[in-house]
């Protein structure tokens, strides 16, 4: 079982300070302001929230009903600064599991907070084990894959497109493929699908997106019934689409699919920034050479310009594996401080046919007949769904 996420959601520095220091034996706390909590919520995804007492009883009680709305087995602790009745009562009924007053209640809730943590932790646990029971997944806090690549030519897109394909096909996951290469596209071409659709066509329910617009837009692959949202392949379109739409998107598609697996462009604007920041993982693909190598170390020194946050989520796929590379595994292991997710070998006589036809890789789950590549791409999968 992971550890527990716990999230503090205050304007008042005393009393976040005072939270700090009874948590201070849990590694895995979050801090943010009122302001920030619709958008850092669904990246935080928190199994424990401590809601602190805003001045307005109106904006507290909205932001516990937001909470749920979003996450509703989080467990949500109110910190009152006041000993109002009415507010405490409407407070539970919006969903808060217990609450405490501050100053007079910080002993009572310094001697309870382990067993908060462990009610937490329990419900969080169950959840889990009822997932895995069914083979089935926990719907509202979907998975963001990011596959991102600082050169060109290192098979980032047919390694997405095939992994997404390939969860689709392995498991019983509501998987969706997002296409973030807004000027050229590319998954089209892969998947063989023909569409005049792509994601640009929700601009006009942005904020109102749900669920049924994206699968009135999003295509479906033949085999793997693979939901695909397409670029619109368009310069003059793709300048239209700003980071607030792919906030947007993102956010929207996390809490309607399992996995949203996003196959982003090389170049880094707005659009790839916070499809990065948005992601729960970035799967850099890196081919055996010392130019790639090279990339690597200037993408390494942009993202602590932009202050994207690398700490257990940015992980190494390495491509096209020969005994002809310049470089091995090993080689790369002792030269960058990232760990190496999966290991793809080189497949030119595999791949070729299917690259050439437009067809996809895959056709069926357990196909006995599959190539090097595919078969790659299956182990690290399924190595995923545990």
């Amino acid at each position: 079982m992971r550890d527990i996420k716990i999230l503090l959601v205050s304007e008042d520095k005393n009393i976040t300070g005072q939270l700090q220091a009874i948590l201070s034996e849990y590694t895995n706390v979050d801090s943010i302001l009122y302001k920030d909590l619709k958008g850092e919520l669904d990246r935080i995804a928190p199994d424990l929230v401590f809601l602190v007492q805003q001045a307005n009883d109106d904006t507290s009680i909205e932001a516990v009903q937001y909470i749920k709305t979003v996450n509703p087995i989080s467990t949500v602790v109110f910190i009152s600064i006041s000993q109002d009745f009415n507010l405490l009562r409407s407070i539970t009924r919006a969903g808060v599991s217990d609450f405490f007053i501050f100053p007079d209640e910080v002993t009572l809730l310094t001697g309870r907070v382990k067993s908060i943590i462990q009610v937490a932790a329990d419900q969080m646990k169950s959840q889990e084990e009822v997932a895995a029971s069914n083979q089935s997944f926990k719907r509202g806090r979907g998975q963001i894959y990011s596959f991102y690549s600082g050169k060109g030519g290192s098979g980032r897109t047919l390694i997405s497109s095939t992994f997404a394909q390939t969860l689709s096909l392995e498991s019983t996951a509501q998987v969706l493929l997002l296409d973030l290469n807004l000027q050229y596209g590319g998954i089209e071409t892969y998947l063989s699908i023909e569409s005049n659709r792509s994601l640009a066509d929700l601009t006009p329910v942005i904020n109102e997106l749900n669920e049924n617009h994206i699968r009135n837009v999003a295509e479906r692959e033949k085999y793997s019934k693979l939901e695909v949202l397409l670029s619109p392949r368009d310069a003059e379109v793709a300048e239209s689409l700003n980071d607030e739409f792919v906030t947007k998107l993102l956010r929207t598609c996390r809490r309607s699919y399992d996995f949203v697996i996003v196959d982003l462009p090389v170049n880094m604007n707005e659009n790839t920034y916070t499809a990065l920041e948005e992601s729960d993982k970035i799967y850099y693909v890196l081919n055996l050479d010392t130019p790639s190598l090279q990339v690597l170390k200037q993408v390494e020194q942009l993202f602590r310009r932009l202050g994207i946050s690398t700490d257990d989520r940015f992980e190494i796929v390495v491509n096209q594996i020969s005994k002809d590379n310049e470089l091995n595994v090993k080689d790369i292991k002792n030269l960058i401080p990232h760990p190496i997710e999966s290991k793809i070998n080189k497949d030119f006589k595999g791949l070729q046919p299917f690259i050439n036809k437009g067809e996809p890789i895959r056709k069926e789950s357990n196909e006995k007949k599959i190539i090097p590549f595919a078969k790659d791409i299956r182990k690290w999968v399924l190595s995923k769904l545990g």
